[in-house]
């Protein structure tokens, strides 16, 4: 993830710290609301690349992203709460990439391929924010939607748009399986028993067999 270092600002000057400072009509606290929540996001996200979740101390991402700390909890009650939004802003940016630029392999597992190797680069390339959110993720004690969404992404790639709605049970718990496969892998390879092509082979395998025939 590519995360601009978050404006910081004292946080007696964070009009959702005082209400009596936040003015102007809904839709301007609105987008003052969304734009407060993305710099905290992109605060964590510059924070986990550099030391993993254990730099992600509330205070350090408040002070980074200049809201008061009282306002951070607001939007995000846990630690975790925030792990898995900048986990899905990861996502949210490989569905923009595949938006943009679809896979175009002639087969089903091809296409997963395709999407997997993709989130792959995208994640190594600050391999300490990977292992901080995949580590993060195994150990989660909040929902998160990232099984979901990758499975998600990998039916609609693999089968011509297929929804998590229009899945056969099947068909859900295969496209599942690839994905778990992928962050399986990943974390091998975070670990150094992988190299980028060993996982390519493997991901190659596993979606003939699971999704070649979505």
């Amino acid at each position: 993830m590519r995360t601009p270092t978050a404006t910081v600002a004292a946080s007696q000057n964070d009009p959702e710290a005082d209400p009596k400072k936040a003015t102007g009509g809904s839709g301007v606290r609105t987008r003052s609301q969304h734009q407060r929540r993305k710099r905290i996001v992109q605060a964590a996200a510059a924070l986990a690349s550099r030391g993993g979740v254990e730099a992600m101390q509330m205070r350090t991402v408040a002070e980074r992203a200049g809201v008061a700390l009282g306002t951070l909890y607001r939007y995000f009650p846990s630690k975790m709460d925030l792990v898995v939004a900048v986990v899905g802003e990861e996502i949210d940016l490989l569905e923009n990439s595949i938006e943009r630029r679809p896979p175009n392999a002639d087969t089903s597992a091809g296409r997963a391929v395709d999407v997997l190797m993709r989130a792959t680069r995208g994640l190594m390339r600050e391999p300490e924010l990977a292992d901080a959110l995949i580590r993060s993720l195994i150990m989660a004690e909040v929902e998160t939607p990232f099984g979901d969404r990758m499975t998600g992404l990998l039916l609609r790639v693999s089968a011509g748009g297929l929804t998590l709605e229009q899945a056969t049970d099947e068909q859900l718990a295969l496209a599942g399986s690839l994905s778990s496969v992928w962050v399986h892998e990943l974390l091998e390879m975070l670990r150094g028993r992988r190299t980028y092509d060993e996982i390519q082979r493997r991901i190659e395998i596993a979606a003939t067999r699971l999704v070649g025939d979505l």
